[in-house]
């Protein structure tokens, strides 16, 4: 299920205000910073102080003799792996020598990329619907959830659908020290039509939550008032939401449920001119859209509107559409498939993950992992496990949870083991490119250069 809930950006709350818009505002406004890259707004951390030039005698880690897989293929036989200052200062064919602030005797073991997320719902939308729970939450569980992602060797998330203020307040957190947890990039609310998924569907009965987990608009006015909120509150990317009947021609009905849970609830998706209103929206402000659909209609809609990504993309049915496929190829828009939340009801999903890999669609690995299932960061490897049995290859799956991911990201300094990218790197006991279950051979994971956690 995809859990995206409603924000509150006509909270009445006294907020800084943009000149670009209108009642843009909120309680946690101002308490986080950010930085650009190539115009697109980039989540706020510490800044990595370089390896000094010439000066290789001391680095703050080497890891020793390990095979390599980089984010894109293997290297061949064995490098040592250097870091300072909180990133990949050498990948080295030969032994380096000296003496180093922490060493690693790899031993032939495997190192490749922390794990990338790209898709999570992160607060307990069964559990907060009011402001007591909220901060229940946020004191009790939210703490466990993010160690957990890290047990499992996932460096980083997205957080696609989450209150703005509280998810934004949880990405300060972390980037400050405060929170020990993954890097977190989010979206803030997912966006929505009036009475659109997830705000008549998973909160129907959660008014509270629905007045801040997902943005309902109902105008392009509305629409490019809340993006522009969203922007002026520094999230890292734009989700919208597309699903349903279409309310512009006579259409058959489109229902959607739980079985046993919520629903039947029928659904009218986006009407056009709104979902173009956001996506230009989005871009105007220097940030990637991605469009949450599942049939065939609507992902042709998404892309031709110019979506970035799409989320769940077709699972609803065969893609059948092959312009559909060239379109996302040509546009290069990629694909993030939730097969862990989705596939067992929806077959048709990993036979689509297969067809659009096999045509050369970027795969990018999002488990749209919510409350209530499984366990976070267990969900991540599952969903790699999944992308191959649905018939991509082990290294397609690497590649889609690692330099993929952060293309989807729009993160160029993580997802690949090379000189001046991130040290989030995780040490396997196993070559996952043989065995994608060796994901779980875990035997320490780095995160900004520093060991997180540690494994016999």
């Amino acid at each position: 299920m995809s859990v995206i809930v409603k924000c509150d950006y006509r909270s009445s709350a006294p907020q800084p205000k943009s000149p670009e818009a209108v009642s843009r505002s909120s309680p946690c406004a101002g308490s986080v910073s950010l930085k650009r890259h190539r115009g697109v707004f980039m989540s706020f951390e510490p800044a990595i102080t370089k390896a000094e030039a010439g000066d290789p005698s001391r680095y703050d880690l080497v890891i020793r003799r390990a095979h390599i897989f980089d984010g894109h293929k293997a290297l061949e036989g064995l490098h040592d792996i250097a870091v300072k200052g909180g990133e990949i200062a050498a990948v080295s064919a030969e032994p380096l020598g000296g003496e180093h602030k922490q060493m690693v005797d790899a031993s032939g073991k495997w190192i490749m990329p922390g794990l990338i997320d790209a898709h999570i719902h992160f607060y307990n939308v069964f559990a907060v619907s009011d402001p007591a729970s909220m901060d229940a939450f946020e004191e009790h569980e939210l703490p466990g959830r993010l160690d957990s992602f890290l047990q499992y060797g996932v460096t980083t998330i997205k957080s696609v659908g989450d209150p703005t203020s509280g998810i934004l307040r949880t990405r300060a957190r972390i980037a400050s020290g405060e929170l020990r947890g993954p890097r977190l990039l989010a979206t803030g609310c997912g966006v929505t039509g009036r009475e659109g998924h997830p705000a008549s569907t998973i909160f129907s009965k959660n008014p509270w939550a629905r007045a801040r987990f997902a943005g309902e608009v109902g105008t392009v006015q509305e629409m490019r008032d809340l993006i522009h909120y969203l922007a002026d509150m520094k999230v890292d990317a734009i989700k919208i939401l597309s699903e349903g009947a279409c309310a512009c021609h006579s259409d058959e009905k489109y229902v959607w449920q739980i079985p046993g849970f919520l629903g039947p609830i029928e659904l009218m998706r986006l009407p056009l001119d709104m979902l173009r209103a956001g996506i230009e929206t989005s871009h105007e402000r220097g940030l990637r859209a991605t469009v949450h659909t599942t049939q065939q209609t609507v992902a042709r809609e998404a892309v031709e509107a110019g979506a970035d990504a799409l989320e769940h993309g077709v699972m609803n049915e065969l893609i059948t559409d092959e312009a559909l496929v060239q379109l996302m190829i040509d546009r290069d828009v990629m694909f993030v498939p939730t097969l862990w939340a989705h596939g067992a009801a929806h077959p048709e999903l990993a036979a689509n993950v297969k067809k659009v890999s096999d045509a050369g669609v970027g795969i990018a690995l999002g488990t749209d992992t919510f409350s209530g299932k499984g366990t976070y960061g267990e969900n991540t490897l599952e969903e790699a496990e999944l992308m191959v049995a649905a018939g991509m290859s082990p290294l397609q799956s690497l590649v889609a949870g690692t330099s993929a991911a952060a293309r989807q990201c729009v993160r160029p300094d993580i997802g690949m083991v090379a000189p001046g990218k991130r040290a989030d790197l995780l040490l396997l006991g196993a070559d996952p490119i043989a065995d994608i279950s060796n994901i779980r051979a875990l035997k320490k994971v780095i995160l900004n250069g520093e060991i997180v956690v540690e494994r016999d």
